[in-house]
């Protein structure tokens, strides 16, 4: 099964989202990251704007059952010319704010630095126009990670300021593990990218 099976006929919105959703619930983490794995670039694009309205939250990307400083692994996959597979690590953070905390895990790390995040929900006051209503938010960055994580370093430092710096990702849900997010860095990109969560007993 792949993303390009699933959208044959994806203007159907009513029929194709159902679709796609409910398959990739039914299949196990191994099958359902392999899915993920395969997207090509016009598949997350056409998810992307297939799943305008269906919303992220802090629960999807790290369920209440997991304790705050816990880390929940993202597995994810971009548009990019190169170095497509990363990791999202998140985490609850251990205070009142609702946030989660986290970082990029990729294999360009020793040079763009761990690109640290703090996710959370829109202010609509002041961002009238984001494209979803949460976001992995590279202006800020965490005041405290698990232990076992890289240095907390600015986004700015290293080449990371040509990769984090003044990035925000906006997020739209496609299924319980699964989501789709785009770049924007003052203005939207054309860099998508999927994540797809790995629970503890997968």
């Amino acid at each position: 099964m792949t993303f390009r099976t699933l959208l044959l006929g994806h203007h159907d919105e009513e029929h194709t989202k159902p679709r796609i959703t409910e398959a990739l619930d039914r299949l196990d983490h191994t099958t359902r990251l392999l899915m993920v794995q395969a997207a090509t670039p016009a598949d997350q694009k056409a998810l992307w704007d297939l799943y305008e309205g269906d919303e992220a939250d802090a629960e999807h990307f790290v369920p209440s059952s997991v304790d705050p400083l816990v880390e929940v692994i993202h597995h994810g996959k971009n548009t990019l010319p190169a170095h497509n597979f990363f990791q999202k690590r998140f985490c609850r953070a251990d205070d009142e704010s609702g946030e989660l905390w986290g970082y990029n895990h990729q294999s360009l790390s020793w040079i763009t630095g761990p690109g640290y995040y703090v996710a959370h929900e829109v202010d609509r006051e002041a961002d009238k126009e984001a494209p979803s209503a949460y976001v992995i938010n590279y202006t800020r960055i965490p005041p405290r990670k698990p232990e076992g994580w890289p240095e907390i370093i600015p986004n700015q430092a290293k080449l990371g300021r040509f990769v984090y710096a003044g990035m925000k990702d906006y997020m739209r849900k496609i299924s319980e593990h699964v989501s789709v997010g785009r770049a924007y860095k003052g203005k939207v990109t054309d860099n998508f990218f999927m994540l797809c969560r790995e629970d503890k007993e997968s």
